[in-house]
């Protein structure tokens, strides 16, 4: 009976057989003009019971022998159908069945003003937002805010809707959704839906907002419903009651050393992504603490040679919408000595394209390296790898290597070659920071150090 495309669910009724030389139709579709499912059922309900009304009458219209131009046909019941659907009333009301003898069309424009003025459109959620918070002289200037931030964060995920017909359902989805969106939402300007700003979260494996956050928007709601219960303009208050603990946080850690010969010895799932690729981006994973969306968007031109040393410059790029992360994230990352020797510098020559990494899919959003992080995900799963590791250990286990190594590395040096905030704040920190040579990140690069047969097999 319900279906759905896209966003709106449909109804949908099969006509008898016997019935469909008569009514000339093989089945009924009707938009129901919803994408909230308990509306939807409500809707279809109401269908269902007209179009068996007019299953009957024609029926009983065959048995009586009457000519077929005079038993109702199906497209003048759709006409009905949908007037009833668009009635300001709503499925609330009784409506004349779809049998009926058709008015004439200004007497249909009468009974339309009417119902208009005596029935007044359901309140939308951008209006009760206009009506109770914006436009009320006792909200202070936080809270305004504040409220229109949830409410237009619900609004991209679901759309405007009736405050009456929100309800648990819709108010549990934006929750789970709030708690898989990136920490970063709104810090710079995107044109992903929210659906892909958390799918790139996932890939990317960013830390999402966190329990006090999505409690703050939906606080928020809360409030506003609260006022919306007082004035009976719903019949309860959706947004109270949940639990803003996103059950128990995985621990990220570094590989060890025989997680890595797990890693690198196990087989490379069949994907798009080829072996070659696979070897190549945890390599530089490994040998640098870049993040795998720093190396899947590397350009030939972000291979340079700054001071007599190879490096790596992570820059945005603003043709394709990529930036790092975060400002500390623009940077210059010298290559280290092992990944010269496996070849990497003739990738600038040899490989196609403006990407320096071959054999990575860029997603319709222009993110690059997603199939990847997807067949990283699945290989390590069926390795038996734990959960604490992901792509994203290769950075803990620099931290922890550098941070181990020799005391001639500094703190700020480290912080500098994977991107971090100064771990010192003072302007003196600031201000050194533009100091740091690159001679001294070259030094601090080639402290990281791994068994020698464990990337032995390179890439190529």
């Amino acid at each position: 009976m319900l279906r759905i495309r896209g966003t709106t669910y449909h109804f949908r009724r099969i006509v008898p057989p016997a019935l469909r030389p008569t009514l000339n139709q093989r089945e009924i579709w009707v938009s129901l003009k919803t994408g909230y499912q308990s509306e939807a059922r409500k809707r279809a309900s109401l269908l269902h019971a007209r179009t068996t009304e007019l299953f009957d009458e024609t029926s009983r219209a065959l048995a009586e022998g009457q000519e077929r131009q005079t038993v109702p046909h199906v497209r003048d019941a759709l006409k009905d159908l949908h007037r009833l659907l668009e009635a300001p009333i709503g499925i609330e009301a009784i409506p004349v069945p779809v049998s009926r003898r058709r008015p004439r069309p200004q007497n249909m424009r009468k009974a339309s003003a009417v119902a208009t003025t005596s029935n007044p459109q359901p309140l939308l959620l951008s209006e009760a937002l206009t009506r109770f918070v914006l436009e009320n002289p006792h909200a202070s200037a936080d809270t305004k805010k504040a409220t229109q931030r949830a409410v237009e964060l619900f609004l991209q995920a679901f759309g405007d809707a009736p405050v009456s017909i929100i309800g648990g359902e819709k108010a549990g989805a934006f929750r789970d959704l709030l708690f898989s969106l990136p920490a970063s939402l709104g810090k710079r300007k995107s044109s992903l839906t929210l659906a892909e700003e958390a799918d790139r979260a996932r890939e990317d494996e960013r830390p999402t907002l966190s329990g006090k956050s999505v409690k703050n928007h939906m606080m928020r709601l809360s409030a506003l419903w609260n006022q919306l219960l007082q004035r009976e303009l719903v019949k309860k208050n959706p947004w109270t009651g949940w639990s803003f603990e996103n059950g128990s946080k995985t621990i990220r850690r570094g590989w060890s050393t025989q997680e890595l010969y797990t890693l690198m010895t196990g087989g490379w799932p069949r994907s798009s992504v080829p072996e070659s690729t696979f070897r190549l981006v945890t390599m530089i994973g490994a040998y640098s603490g870049l993040r795998l969306g720093e190396i899947s968007h590397l350009r030939k031109e972000d291979l340079q040679t700054i001071d007599g040393i190879p490096c790596f410059v992570i820059q945005p790029h603003t043709d394709s919408g990529w930036s790092p992360k975060t400002d500390a994230g623009t940077r210059i990352v010298p290559i280290h000595s092992k990944l010269i020797e496996a070849g990497l510098l003739t990738l600038k020559d040899t490989t196609d394209g403006p990407y320096l990494i071959p054999g990575l899919n860029t997603s319709k959003d222009g993110v690059r390296g997603t199939i990847f992080g997807r067949s990283f995900s699945t290989m390590k799963t069926r390795l038996g790898l734990p959960a604490e590791i992901t792509f994203h250990s290769f950075r803990h286990s620099v931290s922890t290597q550098l941070r181990n190594a020799s005391a001639d590395i500094r703190e700020i040096w480290i912080d500098r070659l994977l991107g971090h905030e100064a771990t010192h704040k003072s302007q003196g920190t600031s201000t050194y920071l533009s100091g740091i040579t690159t001679a001294n990140l070259k030094q601090t690069i080639e402290a990281i150090a791994y068994p020698d047969e464990l990337f032995r097999k390179g890439w190529s």
